[in-house]
């Protein structure tokens, strides 16, 4: 199928010949429709529709170059699709995005910080950015910097933080103005186990207390425990979605993955790694 090289605003209908895609789901936390993304020849994201629901703990999984982080990017405002729109709390990404952003935290994939701020001042940053009084921002940056152990390098500069820290400050900048939906992509790459643990733990009780997390990763394990919903995805289309119990049946999710997926490939042609 071919898209058009000057594509209507998102919002528009998909590709002529694509399938209309169904209404939105207004009760959602974020509900995608028709989202498709080309970057010259290759189209990196198919016609994807997902509803993820308010207070679930939300994983994507999918290989590399599956269109995980594009579609990320596209539900959050990051990135203008072709074609198709996100709802995110009921209101529409592309229409009203300072309202649609304002129940939004995310962490990007690749994430650039302001790194010559330290981790305090990047909270603070942050948090005057989204329009908070100063004496809140102060409290909250406290209240993060203890809570991702970063107590002690508070006044460090960001860009001599180690990737697990700049990854968890990142984090702390997303949170702070307490969104209502968080969308994390690969939140716990670099970060050490024990950071990782409580991590876990912050996001578990954000939920617990009604917030959304939909978060990207490539550990199956660590979303078949942690998520109560998932999404499959390959080739820029969403494969299977639904609870966790319903995606995976009565396999792991990681074999249900590959099952969905594909591509394992056999190690005959490496026979002069055994030994003789």
């Amino acid at each position: 199928m071919t898209i058009p090289v000057d594509p209507s605003p998102p919002g528009s209908a998909g590709p002529q010949g694509a399938p209309e895609p169904p209404p939105y789901d207004p009760s959602a936390a974020m509900s995608v429709r028709g989202l498709w993304k080309r970057f010259g020849q290759k189209i990196a994201v198919h016609g994807v529709s997902l509803d993820v629901p308010r207070g679930s703990f939300y994983g994507l999984v999918g290989p590399n170059g599956a269109g995980k982080t594009t579609m990320l990017s596209m539900a959050t405002g990051l990135l203008r699709p072709d074609f198709g729109t996100a709802w995110v709390q009921g209101v529409d990404l592309w229409a009203r995005p300072d309202e649609a952003k304002a129940t939004l935290g995310v962490l990007p994939d690749g994430v650039r910080l302001f790194d010559r701020l330290t981790g305090r001042q990047l909270l603070a940053y942050a948090g005057m950015l989204r329009g908070m009084d100063k004496a809140t921002v102060v409290e909250r940056s406290n209240d993060l910097l203890q809570a991702f152990d970063l107590g002690a390098d508070a006044d460090t500069f960001v860009v001599d933080y180690s990737a697990g820290m700049t990854k968890k400050i990142a984090l702390g900048s997303a949170m702070i103005h307490a969104p209502r939906t968080l969308v994390l992509d690969e939140p716990f790459e670099a970060v050490d186990p024990v950071s990782a643990a409580n991590i876990r733990d912050i996001l578990k009780d954000y939920v617990s207390g009604g917030g959304t997390v939909i978060v990207s990763s490539h550990v199956m394990d660590l979303v078949q425990r942690m998520c109560d919903h998932v999404a499959v995805m390959a080739a820029g289309q969403v494969l299977a979605a639904g609870t966790v119990d319903e995606v995976r049946g009565e396999q792991s999710l990681e074999d249900r993955f590959v099952d969905l997926v594909g591509g394992r490939q056999h190690s005959e042609g490496l026979s002069w790694l055994r030994g003789s």
